[in-house]
């Protein structure tokens, strides 16, 4: 069953068809923008990945993947995300230091709690660009966080522009807030990693936490990792102050890649050393694989955020449970 927040005096601030045509608009000028800021060029990515390739996006290593069988007898998976197979993709295209790939990333993630911000169809820009090893690097991680943010603002203030009456962002949104998961801990000690982010997000209106997935001074992690993509003491994730739902929303998650020394460690910390015979995991171990940054940009995400609107429903077509349906209905939420 989904869950549904409305906030007071909630009304959609476009027609069907502007909205339709907003959308629209925030993917191709974004796509632009975006190109430019991180020198990035778009392919064709895959909705179907052989299941035991490795290449496949574990998430957080609990949820399930829907998976067949093709007429050829082969096991396929559905993909969560492309973080791996980006970067197979950057060695297998040529890409050299400096550059890197975008895609359109339909994914089907069937264990997803709906709810305003959640939805079991996700789409995103993901992305991945090759590094040298010196820019294997809090600075450089830090630097291209700001180049992220900056195509956003650069979004939202043409879409402000077309679109009138539309929620926008705070003036001070290009300035971020970085901010380690261990010092976030640190002042909320007694909250959540939810409402901590909620706490400080109110207050710094774009905030990038930190190494996410390794265990703090708690024995818990800020939020889960898979081991095999991002290191974990160089990642991070963007989040804004949504006005409409008065939350942190969370754009972006995106790190510098594992290398061989610490897709070794992690793989051994989270318990998945079966991995180390997979085909991606033996390529990366043995240091045939390009060192990269990479991450995932929500689409429906950013839409919600430069629209104003309080379900990501009203941005994407999904499937949505009886009551999800009802209260959106009843409260003049519009849902594709």
């Amino acid at each position: 069953m989904g869950k549904v927040t409305v906030p007071k005096d909630y009304h959609t601030r476009l027609e069907m068809y502007d909205m339709q045509k907003a959308i629209g608009m925030i993917h191709t000028i974004f796509e632009r923008n975006i190109s430019r800021a991180l020198h990035i060029s778009r392919v064709s990515a895959p909705l179907i990945l052989e299941k035991n390739t490795g290449l496949n996006d574990d998430l957080n290593g609990v949820e399930r993947k829907v998976d067949f069988t093709i007429k050829e007898n082969k096991d396929c998976e559905v993909v969560q995300s492309l973080a791996k197979w980006k970067r197979q993709a950057l060695k297998d295209y040529h890409f050299f230091v400096g550059h890197g790939l975008y895609t359109d990333m339909n994914a089907i993630r069937r264990d997803e709690d709906l709810d305003n911000l959640h939805s079991v169809y996700v789409d995103q820009w993901d992305w991945e660009k090759v590094i040298d090893e010196k820019d294997r690097t809090i600075d450089y991680l830090q630097e291209t966080v700001v180049d992220i943010v900056g195509a956003i603002c650069d979004t939202e203030d043409e879409i402000r522009q077309r679109f009138h009456g539309v929620r926008t962002l705070a003036p001070k949104s290009r300035i971020v807030s970085f901010i380690y998961s261990q010092e976030l801990e640190d002042m909320y000690p007694d909250l959540t990693p939810k409402e901590r982010e909620n706490a400080y997000v109110k207050d710094h209106t774009t905030t990038c936490i930190m190494q996410i997935g390794g265990a703090l001074k708690s024995g818990k992690p800020h939020d889960l990792r898979a081991p095999d993509y991002d290191d974990w003491q160089l990642n991070c994730d963007i989040l804004f102050w949504d006005e409409t739902l008065e939350c942190a929303l969370e754009i972006s998650s995106m790190g510098i890649r594992v290398n061989p020394e610490s897709m070794d460690r992690q793989l051994t910390i989270s318990g998945h050393d079966e991995r180390r015979e997979l085909p991606f995991h033996k390529a990366l171990l043995n240091g045939e694989l390009p060192l990269t940054i990479g991450g995932g940009i929500g689409q429906s995400r950013l839409c919600m955020l430069l629209l104003g609107a309080a379900h990501i429903g009203e941005v994407q077509s999904s499937v949505w449970d009886t009551d999800t349906l009802r209260i959106c209905k009843e409260n003049g939420i519009v849902i594709l």
